[in-house]
């Protein structure tokens, strides 16, 4: 078996990059290799359409721009381990670049694993932070949004990863890859926003009633839509898991009492979460991880979501799913003959989610009167991807030391770490908001934007700090977005990605003093001017 080179994700082997066999993540070499294989693909298919477009700017490509968009999604972390959907689907890629312009070759996407450090660094950035973005894109392209700037921006990156290119012209496209997720994560907004409402406030219970229910897990807004639909009146009640949460918050969704709670905490712990469990699994997205015996008999994928072994669920020309065998299995299985209290890591029986932009806006006036009469000293933003690093502990110590007048709003699954604790009110504002998925990232821009406004100020003059924490690439594509903005003094862990060389590192620490993250205690007195 060929060897892997992948370094893409928080916890790639020593901080360098996973080799030889096997990936942290559980990804073989093999699948590593064809992943890379079908980027090297969708690289070619960019050239193709560049070349096209050259000749004919009004040429279409929407085959190419759904491949574009599975293909990258495919490609992140613990999205698909299987390898015949990824040879069929670089089959595919191949076909429609040759369909689109004969002769084009691909690019060997290992050419940037061997360049030069700076070079592959900052190819890396955009390289990930495509990736992220395709998932942003997909979902909004599941919903029937599109952006045609966006799916532009695709080829264009992708085009570029291919051609020589100095320091200067990679570090200007890092930084539009940030600026266009902005737009692809405003799309994404008004799509689940347009499609099931605004998200309002949501008290969510942790306990599992008895009979027969479905954990859907991963971030397809849609797919949750579908399976409520087809198990409405069955007697089976639906648990989102992980970063389905805040499906809760959504009116649309909230609608379906069989949309009953949240089962478990974070996608890290989902070995330890479903062990023996009485219930079929839906994934819908990423944070797949390998299934144990006891319950790989029940996991089901959808979507871009493949592994080897598992039954999976396939939509036909007009994106409608038979979810019959996840609805038969959880029938089979009947669930907890009792109810089944869970709790979050910090032992909360309940979880409040449905905070986004609009939600919190709505209290703008009360939040900037609390500032100015000094209830409000602070705002944290403490977010992003959670992980099993042991270093993750540290953003429930810091928000545990968070001061009594300041807010924490957070998004993403790493709000796990501390979402179910009781850290109080100011004014009637609960003083943790979670604000939703990483997708949601765009609702505390939003915020931020709206703040500083209101006070006539810059972002970076509010009393707002974001601590984030990254595992994969959705994080990253975040991550270059509030660089692009333009936010400064942004504190990044557990560790900073293995991908970026000590210039590019430099460079990011001078422009924008971004710091790594190092004690709860030593960063929140260097956040508050304290000692």
């Amino acid at each position: 078996m060929e060897e892997m080179f992948c370094f893409q994700c928080q916890q790639t082997a020593h901080n360098s990059g996973c080799e030889g066999r096997a990936g942290v993540c559980g990804k073989k070499s093999d699948t590593a290799n064809y992943q890379d294989e079908l980027t090297s693909a969708l690289i070619g298919l960019s050239r193709a359409v560049c070349k096209k477009l050259a000749l004919n700017p009004d040429a279409s490509f929407e085959h190419a721009d759904e491949l574009i968009l599975k293909g990258l999604f495919t490609t992140i972390t613990n999205v698909n381990f299987f390898n015949d959907t990824i040879i069929e689907l670089i089959r595919e890629v191949n076909v429609e670049k040759d369909r689109i312009y004969p002769d084009i070759m691909n690019y060997d996407v290992r050419h940037i694993w061997e360049d030069q450090e700076d070079i592959r660094s900052l190819k890396s950035l955009i390289l990930f932070g495509l990736r992220g973005m395709a998932a942003y894109a997909y979902h909004a392209y599941a919903l029937d949004y599109v952006d045609r700037n966006v799916l532009d921006f695709f080829y264009e990156g992708l085009e570029a990863l291919g051609s020589e290119k100095s320091s200067d012209e990679l570090l200007a496209l890092v930084l539009k890859t940030g600026e266009i997720n902005f737009r692809c994560m405003e799309l994404l907004d008004h799509a689940n926003s347009g499609t099931y409402g605004n998200p309002v406030p949501t008290e969510v219970p942790l306990t599992i009633e008895k009979g027969p229910f479905i954990v859907v897990s991963g971030h397809d807004l849609h797919d949750m839509e579908l399976l409520l639909k087809q198990t409405e009146g069955k007697g089976i009640n639906i648990y989102t898991h992980s970063e389905m949460l805040p499906a809760h918050g959504y009116p649309e969704l909230h609608k379906y009492e069989h949309l009953a709670g949240n089962f478990g905490t974070a996608w890290q712990s989902q070995q330890k979460e479903f062990e023996n469990i009485p219930a079929p699994v839906l994934f819908t997205t990423n944070c797949l991880m390998p299934q144990r015996p006891s319950y790989r008999d029940r996991v089901y994928t959808t979507s871009v979501v493949g592994y080897e072994g598992l039954m999976h669920i396939t939509g036909d020309k007009d994106g409608k799913k038979d979810f019959s065998p996840l609805i038969q299995k959880s029938l089979e299985l009947g669930g907890y003959e009792h109810d089944r209290s869970m709790s979050g890591i910090n032992g909360g029986h309940t979880l409040t989610t449905g905070f986004a932009h609009g939600a919190v806006l709505s209290h703008a006036e009360k939040i900037i009167e609390s500032i100015k009469k000094g209830d409000i000293k602070h705002i944290f933003l403490v977010g992003g991807c959670d992980g099993a690093h042991p270093g993750r502990n540290y953003y429930t110590d810091f928000v545990k030391q968070t001061p009594m007048d300041s807010l924490v709003l957070t998004l993403a699954c790493g709000k796990y770490r501390f979402n179910d604790l009781d850290l109080g009110e100011i004014n009637g504002i609960p003083r943790i908001l979670d604000m939703g998925q990483c997708n949601d990232a765009y609702s505390a821009i939003k915020v931020a934007l709206a703040l500083a406004d209101a006070f006539g100020c810059a972002v970076n003059e509010l009393p707002l700090t974001l601590v984030l924490s990254w595992y994969e690439q959705k994080a990253v594509c975040i991550l270059l977005t509030l660089l692009s903005l333009g936010l400064k003094n942004m504190y990044l862990g557990p560790t900073l990605p293995a991908f970026m060389s000590e210039n590019v590192v430099k460079y990011l620490v001078d422009a924008y003093n971004l710091q790594p993250i190092t004690a709860p205690e030593q960063d929140m007195d260097a956040i508050l001017g304290r000692g």
